[in-house]
């Protein structure tokens, strides 16, 4: 039988913070550091993240990726966007 449900934990929250980030075309969210680890999620829109490892993805609405503590990092939007960042 099929399950219609699934959960996974995706990593355990410091802080317990969400925080709804809305990025405007063509503008950067600029570089900064997250001193915990988080969690990025694409909820509208299309953004590229980038970090100082040389890491670049595009995120479409429903992408995410997790964010390594300490380390530089900034998002571009390509598009209007909507985002939630969980730490």
């Amino acid at each position: 039988m099929s399950s219609s449900k699934q959960t996974n934990m995706m990593f355990s929250a410091k802080e317990g913070k969400v925080i709804s980030l809305q990025i405007l075309k063509d503008n950067q969210l600029k570089e900064h550091l997250s001193m915990v680890p988080a969690l990025l999620v694409c909820v509208k829109g299309e953004v590229v993240f980038e970090d100082e490892k040389g890491g670049s993805i595009t995120l479409l609405s429903g992408d995410y990726i997790n964010i390594q503590p300490n380390v530089k990092h900034w998002v571009n939007a390509k598009i209007d966007s909507n985002l939630l960042l969980i730490k």
